[in-house]
This record gives C-alpha cells, structure tokens and sequence, in this order.
C-alpha cells in the first residue's frame, strides 16, 4: 500500500471529472459532501440492462459500474461555485484487468486469490490523499503483487502528467 498526496487538486480533478483517465476503473463507492452528502453506490443492479447491453458496455463478470458510466453523475454533484467540503472514491480494476495485471507481474496469486484491486481517493481539508490496496480471499504474507500494484499505479498517475508526493 502507498498513500500519495495529489499536488495539483484542479488538474486532477479535471483529469478525473472531465476526461477518460478514470473511466476504464471501475466505481464502487463515492460519497461526495457539500450542502448535503451524497452517496453513489456503484454497484450494478441485475437484471437493469438486458444481456445485450451487458455485452456492448463489456460488464459480463463485473459486480460494479464503470466511472464512465458514473462520471457525469459525479461531475454534476461536484461541480459549482463552492468546493465540496469532502469526498471520496473508491476505485477498483475490472475482473478482466486484474486477471491481466496478475498475469503480466508474473504472481503467484490467481484472480480468486484476489477480491479486489483498489485504488482509494479522499478529499478533505483541502487535501487529496490516494492509496493504494489489495483486498484478499485467502492468507498470505507475500507482498510481491502490493508492490507491483503500487508501482503500477504511481506509473499510471506519471503517465497522465498527475503530481503527488508520497505520504510518509
């Protein structure tokens, strides 16, 4: 796990509301605070879309929405005069990419080793905190994959030319 601070806030967070950086994660949480708090639960409810739109939005095997499909709803809640006192997203890699992330760092876990891969922003006190985690099906004290995964992403926010700093 790491835990980074976001330097450049409005750069991020028009990375994050206005274009695709985000869109290929998927969304299982975001409360946002402002007047009033509101909550997304990204989970997809069976049977909403037919199996065809299953098909065409790739969400065969996947619990939760794409943030593509959840963005604009959280850029219309966000968006305004007034900063958001707080918020927070919880981000986590599609059943499809994590068993390719797995396969490409060459681990010893299997995709049902693995609950999920997440990626965890929180915006308070003016501040923008990400952290990284693994949430596991089994016992283990090999780190090999955190590791991967920490390094996976800090790579995937240099890509997108986003700053931060690593929390200490």
């Amino acid at each position: 796990m790491i835990a980074l601070e976001i330097t450049d806030v409005k750069d991020f967070m028009n990375k994050l509301l206005r274009n695709e950086v985000f869109d290929h994660f998927l969304l299982q949480e975001a409360v946002i605070t402002g007047a009033a708090t509101y909550t997304i639960n990204g989970q997809l409810t069976k049977g909403f879309y037919s199996e065809d739109e299953v098909e065409e939005h790739q969400l065969s095997g996947c619990r939760f929405l794409p943030f593509s499909m959840l963005r604009g709803n959280c850029f219309d809640l966000i968006k305004g005069k007034k900063t958001p006192s707080s918020f927070r997203f919880v981000f986590l890699l599609s059943p499809a990419n994590m068993e390719k992330t797995i396969a490409s760092v060459e681990s010893s876990y299997t995709p049902s080793d693995i609950t999920g891969m997440y990626i965890n922003l929180k915006y308070q006190n003016q501040l923008l905190s990400l952290t990284t985690g693994i949430a596991y099906n089994i016992f283990s004290t090999d780190k090999t994959l955190e590791n991967e995964w920490d390094k996976m992403v800090e790579k995937f926010l240099k890509q997108n030319e986003i700053t931060f700093e690593e929390i200490i």
